[in-house]
């Protein structure tokens, strides 16, 4: 049997990066899967891969309406919606705290906070019905051990964590299990933004800080996921899971 048989998730930024790798280890796994990105295109391609245990949904997820719909096209697709993956973030430019436009601060924030608001308005209700579910939000390292340049990511990180212990005591009654993953810096498309230019130097810079010597990968995180969406994670809430390579140590 398979370790999420029968299960319906919803990945957002599933269309490359984290969110594909997790994608795809829960589609091996049994469960089927809507891919939601904001990039129709990536979106439609990784579910494509993933054949008919997949659907694509473009969804800007810093928008209510687009998460009230993500959600009704999963229900009408699969019936049910057990695993949630709050996934889908973004970035300001390394750089110094005083050169953050309120634009790119407010955008930050409404991707990486604002949209699991959303989702939990338009998630719970549903779990609470079926008597039980999971919700998995990815936070980050920068929450836990930040570092100068992305003061404003960071604290969005850090938001993102406080919201998943707050959420999981909340929430145990009802048997809806909710935990966070603290990747390191990986092989995605916002590793260069983090480090405010993708060079062989500025990336020995940042492994050298990592004690096991690598940046992380999609499987990492995908295998994190899995754990703590499966039934053997069943007794696991409020955890933020440190994917770091010993970074955080």
């Amino acid at each position: 049997m398979k370790r999420l048989d029968g299960k319906t998730a919803i990945v957002t930024g599933a269309g490359s990066g984290f969110g594909r790798g997790i994608a795809e280890i829960f589609v091996r796994e049994g469960a089927r899967v809507a891919v939601l990105d904001l990039d129709e295109q990536a979106a439609q391609v990784s579910a494509a891969a993933l054949g008919s245990s997949a659907i694509a949904i473009r969804a800007d997820v810093s928008r209510e309406e687009d998460v009230v719909r993500a959600v009704g096209e999963t229900r009408e697709a699969f019936g049910t919606i057990d695993i949630l993956v709050n996934n889908a973030g973004t970035s300001h430019r390394n750089k110094p705290i005083l050169e953050i436009t309120e634009d790119e601060f407010d955008r930050v924030f409404a991707v990486n906070v604002k949209s699991i608001f959303f989702f939990a308005r338009a998630v719970i209700p549903l779990m609470r019905q079926q008597g039980r579910g999971m919700i998995l939000n990815i936070g980050s390292t920068a929450g836990l051990r930040p570092r100068p340049g992305l003061t404003w990511y960071n604290g969005t990180k850090g938001a993102v964590h406080a919201i998943t212990k707050s959420m999981a005591v909340e929430l145990a009654p009802d048997r809806i299990r909710v935990c966070a993953l603290a990747p390191v810096a990986g092989e995605t498309p916002l590793l260069g933004t983090f480090m405010g230019e993708d060079t062989p130097e500025k990336r020995g810079q940042f492994i050298g800080t990592i004690p096991l010597g690598r940046l992380s990968r999609p499987d990492d995180i995908a295998n994190a996921a899995l754990f703590l969406a499966s039934d053997e994670a069943d007794m696991i809430t409020g955890v933020v899971l440190e994917v770091d390579g010993g970074r955080c140590i």
